[in-house]
């Protein structure tokens, strides 16, 4: 068993830069205590161009010689407080994937090196060796870990962490075949990249999603490939499993979203419903599903992000409308409680809040601090007595990897805070509401008055 030490953030970060003209690099304990000292407030986001444009002239510009990104001071809002608490220059290649387990970061990258951190001081554990490099897509599970690499495989790993960290390959998936003198690809392997994974815990299923337009269900119990079928059109770009009906979501290049159900006490997969309201590729969904509500949301090509609300007693999803804000492309999504992060081409990290009971959504920030698209994005739950908090890992295309600390304030303190710190002309302050709504959701609300 190869184990590879302990490793900071810091021991990575590219030393390119002159250290003459470098500032003093911080440790992350010396990082994390600027940030409890100096946390950032976000502004809601504006309601008028002339509103942006001045609050832009306010960012301090960022230091390009730093190898630590805080975020800029900024007009304080009640609202939500974020910070980025690390930052770190890949030397091995651009990061697709980022999975979260058992308080590991996982990390996967054009190398054949799966890196494992630790949450949220970000000290790195150690790293799986694989046999093949450019893992594509990471999902974890308990102590179990799927990694999808260059070869179209899937490979399950075990890990273990105590005082080291441990980890042992358990299958490849499909399984080798057993005429060692006569190898060939097997017929239930994808032909073709595979770009994205689900887990549907219940029945141990694993769904895998290719660029050769296929969806695959692999059961772990005796490692067999149940079903296969062509989903899409195009490439599968990403997939998810609601974990309370076992339903699969599958998105695409061709521009659609689509719902398939397993057959009741069979093994294949029917088409229940096609999403379709645009002609730009879908890149990411990602599900939000709470005790009264179960949210879908794709990220597409054309900067928007649509979502749909299941209907309690039909179960069929209706479109709510669409999150606007996005420049270019939206590459990644990640939701978690009330929260959506969306990840986009524009190099921005945007934090949307869905009202409670409503299909209303509100931009809270914009993380600006990378220089190249986000490529992956992963967000956990950190509760810190009354205020809900959460750490944000990102990776982008320029090769860096970051930590943010986010931290959703109560309804009942940001109306204290209103009080306590600003006149009543701040308390009547405008904040632009996304999404722009779909006509037959507000004719809907207004049938109810639910606007007066």
């Amino acid at each position: 068993m190869e184990f590879y030490g302990t490793n900071t953030l810091h021991d990575f970060m590219d030393d390119e830069s002159n250290p003459t003209q470098s500032p003093p690099r911080l440790s992350i304990r010396a990082h994390l205590d600027m940030y409890e000292q100096d946390l950032q407030f976000s502004p809601g986001r504006p309601s008028s161009p002339r509103a942006s444009a001045n609050m832009r002239s306010m960012f301090p510009p960022g230091s390009p010689e730093s190898p630590w990104t805080l975020s800029p001071l900024q007009t304080p809002s009640p609202a939500l407080l974020y910070n980025c608490i690390a930052s770190l220059h890949r030397q091995e290649g651009n990061i697709y994937s980022i999975a979260l387990s058992k308080g590991l970061v996982f990390t996967g990258s054009d190398s054949n090196r799966i890196r494992a951190w630790r949450q949220p001081d970000c000290i790195e554990r150690g790293y799986i060796k694989a046999s093949s490099g450019e893992v594509r897509a990471i999902f974890a599970y308990g102590n179990m870990l799927f990694t999808t690499h260059r070869d179209c495989k899937i490979r399950i790993w075990n890990y273990t962490v105590s005082d080291n960290f441990r980890f042992k390959k358990i299958s490849t998936l499909p399984k080798r075949s057993s005429f060692l003198l006569f190898p060939r690809t097997s017929s239930q392997q994808h032909k073709d990249c595979v770009s994205c994974m689900a887990y549907y815990h219940a029945e141990g299923i694993l769904y895998t999603g290719s660029y050769d337009r296929t969806v695959k269900a692999w059961r772990l119990l005796d490692k067999k490939c149940v079903d296969s079928f062509v989903a899409h059109e195009s490439n599968v770009n990403a997939i998810v499993v609601n974990q309370d009906d076992g339903c699969l979501f599958t998105c695409s290049s061709d521009g659609s979203v689509k719902i398939w159900r397993r057959v009741y006490r069979e093994n294949s997969h029917i088409l229940t419903m096609t999403l379709k309201f645009q002609q730009s590729p879908v890149n990411a969904l990602a599900l939000s599903t709470t005790f009264n509500n179960c949210f879908l949301y794709s990220g597409s090509s054309d900067g928007t992000i649509n979502f749909w609300e299941k209907e309690k007693m039909s179960g069929r999803f209706n479109h709510g409308g669409f999150l606007h804000g996005h420049r270019f492309a939206v590459l990644c999504l990640a939701a978690i409680e009330k929260l959506v992060f969306s990840g986009s081409e524009d190099t921005t990290i945007r934090v949307w809040k869905r009202e409670e009971g409503s299909c209303f959504h509100e931009c809270l920030a914009v993380l600006d601090g990378h220089r190249g698209p986000v490529r992956c994005l992963a967000a956990s739950l950190q509760m810190e007595k009354i205020v809900m908090g959460f750490l944000v890992y990102s990776a982008s295309l320029d090769q860096t990897f970051k930590v943010w600390r986010v931290k959703v304030m109560p309804e009942e303190k940001i109306c204290l805070d209103f009080a306590d710190r600003n006149d009543s002309k701040t308390r009547t302050m405008e904040y632009e509401m996304s999404p722009v709504l779909s006509p037959s959701w507000v004719e809907k609300k207004r049938q109810g008055n639910q606007f007066e």
